[in-house]
């Protein structure tokens, strides 16, 4: 891993993102609470750009360590990703058009990049062919995880927070497996996450906007489909990483298609949502939300150590019985009536 790289992203996604939240001049743009918000005041929510710059700076220090086969589609398909997010941080688009351009970026990855190796969907499950179905799970896997972030960032500090711990983790992943240039580029995500998360901890000085949540989504099925394509760590392992946000905006979605809601529309019934509505503070919901993010990262690591599928197996059915046992006490939460502080 290059130091250098992390320190000069740490350093300047920091620096941005205190400069951005303080700006208030004619370009800032503005987020305003609504009746779906969990904030109450106006926050900028450019912190994004910060991090893709800081992102941008440490990947520019060792550039030709981490420069794999395929890399120039897929700094374009980031682009494209960032592009559009961001215009819709400056006037809302219509879902159709960011879906269009998102699946045009899966697309590049997919294809143009060549990420169509095998995927190792479950300890000892590999799935090998047909490739073209593999590529077009690929490209779905890819437009999912861009949307599935975006659909998360909806609370202070948990999308920074997700992204320190997830991006990390990989990163550690990588480096175990043999790969220190896939650890140093990802090394780098995370230290530009961290130098935005101060601004974004509760309560939130800066957002990062759809043009960080749509990017960090898009990187995160970039560096899973590359560890597949480098034969690091199966794909499987790194959903566990990112389980806290797969897991909640997967069942959330389906439940609002079972419940006959549109599961596209703005809402407010994430888990993290409903544990603010139910009492919770934001800043406890956040603290729980990267216990729970660590511990994911403890247990993939634990899982990549073992080697073996009996043992892997065992350690992701102890995190499906954890992860139902949060969503039994979210809906044991939500049936019970408020206390008078709680209330207050």
């Amino acid at each position: 891993m290059s130091w250098l790289a992390m320190i000069v992203a740490l350093a300047v996604s920091a620096g941005l993102s205190a400069l951005l939240s303080r700006y208030r001049g004619r370009y800032a743009l503005l987020d305003k609470p609504n009746a779906r918000s969990l904030h109450s005041t106006l926050t900028p929510r450019t912190g994004g750009l910060a991090m893709l710059a800081g992102l941008a700076a440490g990947a520019c220090i060792t550039w030709q360590a981490w420069w794999f086969p395929g890399m120039g589609p897929s700094l374009l398909a980031l682009v494209l990703v960032a592009a559009v997010s961001f215009a819709d941080d400056v006037r809302p688009l219509p879902a159709a058009v960011r879906i269009l351009v998102h699946l045009l970026a899966a697309i590049l990855l997919v294809y143009a990049a060549g990420f169509d190796p095998a995927l190792r969907l479950l300890p000892g499950l590999d799935w090998l062919r047909p490739a073209w179905l593999l590529r077009i799970v690929c490209v779905l896997f890819g437009v999912w995880l861009v949307n599935l972030y975006n659909f998360m960032d909806g609370m202070d500090g948990l999308a920074g927070g997700m992204a320190v711990f997830g991006f990390g983790t990989l990163a550690l992943l990588g480096y175990l497996a043999g790969s220190p240039a896939y650890a140093g580029l990802v090394a780098v995500v995370a230290a530009a996450a961290l130098g935005f998360l101060p601004c974004n901890f509760p309560p939130a000085r800066l957002f990062m906007g759809d043009v960080g949540s749509g990017s960090l989504g898009f990187l995160a099925a970039f560096f899973m489909l590359l560890a597949e394509r480098l034969q690091l760590f199966p794909l499987w392992l790194g959903l566990l990483v990112f389980s806290p946000f797969v897991v909640d905006a997967t069942w959330t979605l389906v439940r609002r298609a079972l419940h006959g809601r549109r599961p596209w529309q703005a809402h407010r019934e994430h888990f993290y949502q409903r544990l603010v509505q139910s009492g919770w503070s934001h800043r406890r919901t956040t603290l729980w939300a990267y216990i729970l993010m660590l511990k994911c990262s403890l247990l993939s690591l634990l899982a990549f150590w073992s080697g073996g599928a009996g043992v892997q197996g065992l350690l992701l059915g102890w995190m499906i019985a954890v992860y139902l046992a949060i969503i039994a006490y979210v809906n044991a939460r939500e049936r019970r009536p408020l206390s008078k502080v709680e209330e207050a």
